[in-house]
């Protein structure tokens, strides 16, 4: 399990301008392979059609639009790596199609009545919020798309599970012969402020995720944006210690409808059951008193908040608390071995059998 330093918000447009920052994410096999695809293989969807790339960065799905067919793409980057992206675009025959414009889009202006039929970004942070770049991206679709425009991903799924972290837990007890449990507490307190972006194993989640939340990229508000938060018991589906709680997002592309054997279905996800992303996970580690063996079936109550900073609204607070499952209310019927759910659960089913009688 390995950490990622996440771009620090208050030098956002300076942080894009590190070229060791888009390499990441240009090796980044996962993140490339979505966008192409859902680009490339969405041909009908983009022919002939304006585009606007919001944080173009290196141009790259600027590049994909145009060799899909669009007929126009504006590429509007703040940082000044604008100016490798048009040579990005002339080193792609490309210059005829793709515009880079080097400014803010709160700043960019199409040309007069214009609008664009197609908003591209990739705009995801880690725990996806973080960085707040979407903001930028609802300003766009405001103030620049078509009424009937498309959004480039369309939707956006937020989940979280309660999860082991033995990299930041177990490791300490054993280290080359010598016990460092001490460092290892200390480190969790050190750390115990802020979320750590981490890789969890899928065998290390206790619970298959729970949507924390879920955007419609054509309806969500920047509001919407400002707190995020979640309430619920969740039962263990394995066996493990409860060490923190993992977050991570799933985003899903448009595809023609009309035409599907033209068109592809393109989800990206930075689940640990899935390939690994430089988004990797993000884990809210949990002090060691709190830390409790789970049998497969036990409950898990807590609450969850991502609240964006009053300060810098580039970043977000995020608020954990566990919660006593004995008094919060469970999902019914609920899985868990707590004598009043198996008793409901025995009374819905024979309802349920009673009703088919």
């Amino acid at each position: 399990m390995d950490q990622t330093n996440p771009i620090d918000p208050a030098n956002y447009f300076d942080s894009y301008e590190d070229l060791k920052v888009h390499e990441i994410m240009l090796t980044d096999k996962p993140r490339q392979a979505a966008y192409q695809k859902a680009i490339i293989g969405n041909r009908s969807l983009f022919a002939g059609k304006t585009v606007l790339d919001v944080g173009a960065g290196t141009g790259i799905l600027s590049v994909f639009c145009a060799q899909a067919g669009a007929s126009k793409v504006y590429a509007v980057e703040a940082s000044n790596l604008a100016r490798l992206a048009r040579e990005i675009v002339a080193e792609n025959q490309l210059e005829t199609v793709v515009e880079v414009s080097e400014c803010r889009v709160e700043d960019f202006q199409l040309p007069e009545g214009e609008r664009v039929d197609i908003i591209v970004s990739e705009w995801m942070g880690f725990f996806l919020l973080h960085e707040g770049m979407l903001d930028s991206v609802l300003y766009a679709r405001d103030h620049f798309l078509k009424p009937n425009g498309l959004m480039f991903p369309d939707t956006a799924t937020l989940y979280v599970a309660p999860c082991s972290v033995p990299a930041r837990f177990d490791r300490w007890n054993d280290l080359s012969g010598v016990s460092m449990r001490c460092f290892g507490r200390a480190l969790r307190q050190q750390n115990s402020d802020k979320p750590e972006v981490l890789t969890v194993a899928p065998e290390h989640l206790l619970h298959e995720g729970h949507v924390m939340a879920w955007f419609d990229l054509m309806e969500v508000t920047v509001d919407d944006l400002n707190n995020i938060e979640v309430k619920d018991v969740l039962v263990a589906q394995r066996t493990g210690k409860l060490q923190g709680f993992c977050i991570w997002f799933d985003c899903t592309f448009p595809r023609e409808e009309l035409d599907p054997t033209n068109s592809v279905d393109v989800s990206l996800s930075t689940s640990p059951t899935a390939p690994e992303t430089h988004w990797k996970q993000t884990v809210i580690p949990l002090p060691e008193h709190t830390c409790e063996d789970l049998e497969e079936h036990d409950p898990v109550a807590f609450s969850l908040s991502m609240t964006r900073n009053k300060e810098t609204n580039r970043r977000y607070d995020l608020q954990l608390t566990l919660l006593d499952p004995e008094k919060e209310e469970h999902h019914l019927p609920c899985e868990c071995h707590m004598t009043k759910c198996i008793l409901m659960k025995t009374h819905l089913e024979k309802m349920q059998v009673d009703e088919q009688q």
